[in-house]
């Protein structure tokens, strides 16, 4: 164990696997230097996924690599919106339709960009500008209204509009009902946290790791909510933390105020441990709202093709060129700026090959020859049935990074027997639960953060549009942003009957009947927004992406760690590998996304005989802890010595 301590994670970050991917990821030439740059390489999805790993391969001098994506623009599920009309030297207000909030793993006396976290190591290395998120219920808002049964969650005779101010970070929610339950969650977040803290990255934490998950993971996390509570952890029982022991009552206004950043009611059917990593390993902690590579005053710095306005990918078809605004900055500088050595960004590398992106290329089928090498079949120009044209490819190596409903309905697999793609690996990622959401944003006038009108700048509710947020990227843009209703699961399949015009009109009005009903506040927000430049995205219905997230209901768990692991046992004989959020236990956010990546780069450099960069080898590099064997329960923790 000694000789992988330099190789091991430090808290916060994520529980599986401890390991410092930063440190791997910013060593000069990355993660190792190709001994077979020939080796074909295709990465299905433009994706931060695929993009990362079409980055991080070009970086380690492998040449032959080409990237396949199904839409007419890169970024997945990072979907920034923009005014595309403003020149492209000007910054101007996005709208954040997926990733929104993005956690770094910093601790409390740290900036962001001292997390262990790759995502930090990027926002460093291409100079992306950050602030706080206004997450309701944060010190990053002015107030967090709070909108319960109408306005009368207190018993009061007269609906008000609870107001809660905590800008020192430390104050907790107005109303007798809303402490019980804030202290409650707090009570069993801090239990947990204290000992996993203590123990994360000893010698111990893998097996402390593995008591929780058997402990949790049969629960939903509304059994979690309404289990009792225990008073302090026993060594002697290391998985057992207890329960929130919230009562129905409880459960059912926690259901609408969550952990501190908005709503979780929809996740109450998912399983306890996506809450209890999300709440306690840094994901949900110091959230940082992505300006994009851009100056002070939030136009974009000089950058490769910001002002070519389109593109013409490797077969000649258009798609936006990028404007390194929000996070979409981040998938524009992956693609489009220059790595190590070459000097090349991998788009610049694809022009120079005259192949190796392609847009409007639906991949349907992956087909393992008798050579070893893997057939790839895609429709190209596919949503064009007068163009549409089948085509096929041949390569050595696969990385597939679309999400698992996509991989279901569209891609046939042939000729991958059990060795190489296991009957149960199959049924994971085809039996994965995809949650729908649903945002609704439009512009807010600037007047709103300068008038004094009474208004929360931030709202959660038992509504139909559940959470509001309001917040300003910088005072040169013409306007500011509202995200009008942001939902999630059944809450935003209830919204799927109105049309994207009656949406944004539904909620407006929604917001200013609440308003008004509360007695103390009393005033419309519609004068301070532009409906008629609104803003819907509906996850589901997303041809590209069939989900907004990919979770994990009670006892799948296991399931879920099965495909983690794919790489390191199958990939070397299949050839394929599996990366992005279908195959991550993290659902919604990107550092899982750019580690998933990297874990195909480790495995398939592993392959190809490639040399590790610093120090680097297999041997260094944990494993994911799988299904324990039947009825072997957690045994005693013992505390090393040395903590």
């Amino acid at each position: 164990m000694e000789h992988n301590r330099a190789w091991r994670a430090r808290f916060p970050n994520p529980p599986d696997l401890c390991f410092d991917y930063r440190r791997l990821v910013e060593q000069p030439g990355g993660v190792a230097r190709a001994t077979d740059k020939s080796h074909r390489i295709c990465i299905i999805g433009a994706g931060v996924t695929g993009l990362t790993a079409a980055h991080e391969l070009l970086r380690c001098g492998f040449t032959d690599i080409t990237l396949l994506e199904q839409s007419r623009r890169i970024g997945g599920r990072h979907l920034t919106v923009i005014d595309r009309s403003q020149p492209a030297t000007r910054g101007s207000t996005p709208f954040e339709m997926g990733a929104m909030r993005l956690p770094y793993f910093n601790r409390a006396d740290e900036t962001p960009l001292q997390g262990r976290s790759v995502l930090a190591h990027y926002t460093q290395r291409f100079d992306l500008r950050l602030s706080d998120f206004a997450n309701p219920g944060s010190a990053q808002v002015s107030s967090t209204g709070i909108f319960l049964r109408d306005g009368l969650l207190e018993g009061q005779d007269t609906p008000r509009m609870l107001i809660w101010d905590n800008q020192d970070g430390q104050t907790p929610p107005p109303g007798k009902l809303l402490k019980q339950v804030h202290e409650k969650w707090r009570l069993f977040a801090e239990r947990m946290t204290r000992q996993v803290q203590a123990h994360y990255a000893s010698e111990g934490w893998e097996s402390l790791w593995s008591a929780i998950v058997q402990r949790y993971e049969s629960l939903s996390f509304r059994n979690l909510v309404s289990l009792p509570a225990i008073s302090h952890w026993q060594a002697d029982d290391p998985g057992n933390f207890g329960g929130v022991g919230m009562s129905a009552e409880e459960s059912a206004i926690f259901y609408a105020i969550g952990i501190g950043d908005g709503s979780w009611g929809a996740f109450y059917d998912a399983c306890s441990l996506y809450p209890i990593r999300t709440a306690i390993f840094g994901f949900s902690h110091r959230l940082q709202l992505m300006h994009g590579r851009v100056d002070e005053r939030g136009d974009p710095l000089p950058s490769p093709h910001l002002q070519a306005g389109t593109l013409l990918d490797s077969n000649g078809l258009a798609f936006d060129a990028p404007r390194y605004l929000g996070v979409a900055a981040l998938d524009e500088c992956l693609l489009f700026m220059p790595v190590e050595k070459s000097g090349l960004s991998f788009y610049e590398h694809c022009r120079q090959r005259g192949a190796g992106f392609a847009t409007q290329a639906q991949v349907n089928g992956l087909s393992k020859l008798p050579n070893q090498q893997i057939r790839v079949d895609y429709a190209w120009q596919w949503s064009d049935p007068q163009r549409r044209e089948q085509r096929s490819e041949l390569f050595d190596s696969v990385i597939l990074t679309l999400p698992s409903w996509l991989i279901e309905t569209t891609l046939e697999l042939r000729g991958f027997d059990e060795q190489m793609l296991p009957f149960h690996i199959r049924s994971a990622y085809k039996t994965a639960h995809w949650e729908t959401s649903c945002k609704v944003f439009a512009p807010l006038k600037k007047t709103f953060f300068s008038e004094p009108h009474g208004i929360p700048q931030a709202l959660v509710t038992d509504s139909l549009i559940h959470d509001m947020y309001t917040y300003r990227y910088n005072d040169t843009y013409p306007y500011d942003c509202i995200l009008l209703s942001y939902t999630w699961e059944d809450d935003a399949t209830k919204l799927a009957l109105f049309s994207d015009q009656e949406l944004v009109d539904k909620c407006v009005g929604e917001l200013d009947r609440i308003l008004l009903h509360a007695s103390n506040i009393n005033r419309r927000i519609s004068p301070y927004i532009d409906t008629q430049k609104a803003a819907v995205h509906r996850w589901m219905s997303d041809r590209n992406a069939l989900g907004a997230a990919k979770l994990y209901r009670p006892g799948t768990y296991y399931e879920a760690i099965d495909l983690m692991n794919y790489n390191r046992h199958y990939a070397a004989r299949s050839g394929l590998y599996l990366c992005g959020e279908s195959f991550s236990v993290d659902a919604g956010w990107t550092e899982p996304c750019l580690r998933g990546a990297l874990d195909a780069t480790i495995h398939l450099c592993q392959r190809t005989g490639a040399q590790f960069n610093g120090g680097f080898s297999l041997d260094h590099y944990p494993e994911y802890s799988g299904r324990p064997p039947a009825n072997n329960p957690p045994t005693a923790f013992n505390i090393p010595r040395s903590r």
